[in-house]
């Protein structure tokens, strides 16, 4: 059995470099790091974005007019592909994953809560790492999560985990902007702090994450405040994962 069970989110930006599309090497790493955890009976729950831009790859440029419809369509074209490149990757380490698509309805209280719980605790006790993404192909406007971040959040809380991990593309939240030699990286963050006036926030273009900074944040500090401690890090840099694991000063942290 496991002693501890992390959640980790990896965003849409980590894995693509500028031209939009999979990076591998980071997928490579990503799973290399879990696997080193699973070597500490340390069992992870992976939310991961992607299934969008991996959709997008295969199909090109398409002509539906609806956005909701559009990304429907990526989503469903895409997802498959994402699981072949994480199944590929964790059986070159001995492993074993499994999709996961939870929908909004997934986390309200009867059955389907309960479903949730048991299909991830049941993997967990297995070996088995569970990827969790939000079931685009059939979510629509009113039920969709506002992003993974918010997925990843209710799943931990969902699972009770020691720890949650949101990796994106910078280094952390940052009192001004990330590129900015003025701004500096804020290491600790509390549940109820309000930061609203530190969050830099870009436009994105189709096919990107839907959340950024403040999502990030705002989910991070609702984690925080059921006793999850939640870091929010640079998942393309090499080790950031264990880094965090082994007590490093990596990226914010969000706790009590």
């Amino acid at each position: 059995m496991y002693k501890e069970k992390i959640v980790i989110k990896v965003g849409t930006n980590v894995m693509t470099n500028r031209d939009n599309k999979i990076v591998r090497p980071v997928l490579k790493e990503l799973v290399r790091q879990i696997a080193e955890l699973y070597e500490r009976d340390i069992m992870t729950l992976l939310v991961s974005s992607g299934s969008v831009i991996a959709g997008k790859e295969v199909l090109g440029k398409s002509d539906i007019k609806n956005k909701t419809q559009k990304r429907q369509v990526y989503s469903a074209i895409g997802q498959p592909r994402m699981m072949r490149l994480y199944y590929n990757i964790f059986h070159d380490y001995g492993m074993k994953c499994a999709q996961v698509l939870p929908t909004k309805r997934d986390f309200s209280p009867g059955v389907h809560r309960e479903n949730m719980i048991n299909c991830c605790e049941g993997l967990l006790s297995e070996g088995v790492v569970p990827i969790a993404n939000e079931d685009d192909a059939v979510s629509v406007t009113m039920s969709m999560f506002s992003d993974n971040d918010e997925l990843a959040s209710l799943i931990a809380q969902l699972i009770d985990a020691d720890r949650l991990i949101i990796l994106t593309d910078i280094d952390g939240v940052f009192t001004g902007h990330p590129d900015s030699d003025s701004s500096d990286l804020i290491s600790y963050i509390e549940p109820e702090d309000n930061l609203d006036k530190y969050i830099q926030d870009s436009n994105k273009s189709e096919g990107e994450g839907r959340g950024g900074m403040g999502s990030k944040l705002d989910y991070a500090q609702q984690a925080a405040a059921q006793n999850i401690p939640t870091y929010i890090a640079n998942g393309k840099y090499k080790n950031t994962i264990i880094d965090i694991i082994d007590g490093k000063n990596v990226g914010t942290k969000v706790a009590l």
